[in-house]
């Protein structure tokens, strides 16, 4: 399944926080995704040291697994935002087809990857420092 945790690089992710974190006065090279092509952009943004507040997202910030769990603990707050089951999936079957899929394969991939993705990260909500419920 892509975008599944395991398709993830998980101890870069962690390496990246961390040196956010401990190096304040570096500027620290930070990947992008680019949806159209569905690529990792490498070093797309610059974190420098003027930086005050820096915001990460991703549905596995709270996960219990290998690589994952060292996230939590880089990490000043989390957040979790509890959309309703059928506002989730219509809004993901929308952004896959406004990326270029069309309509049934975009509607296979979000619900044979994108929602079981979605209830795995379910699972960890009540590890959040908050719930926002739209």
């Amino acid at each position: 399944m892509k975008g599944a945790p395991q398709t993830f690089d998980a101890a870069a992710f962690v390496a990246a926080l961390r040196r956010v974190r401990e190096e304040p006065a570096a500027t620290v090279l930070w990947p992008d995704f680019d949806r159209v092509v569905e690529a990792t952009v490498p070093d797309a943004i610059p974190i420098g040291p003027e930086a005050r507040l820096v915001i990460t997202e991703g549905n596995y910030l709270l996960l219990d697994q290998p690589g994952w769990r060292e996230v939590r603990q880089l990490l000043d707050e989390v957040w979790y935002i509890d959309a309703p089951r059928d506002v989730l999936r219509r809004r993901l079957i929308e952004r896959q087809v406004a990326g270029g899929r069309p309509e049934q394969e975009s509607v296979r991939h979000v619900d044979e990857s994108d929602l079981p993705n979605a209830e795995l990260v379910a699972r960890t909500r009540q590890l959040a420092d908050r719930v926002i419920r739209p």
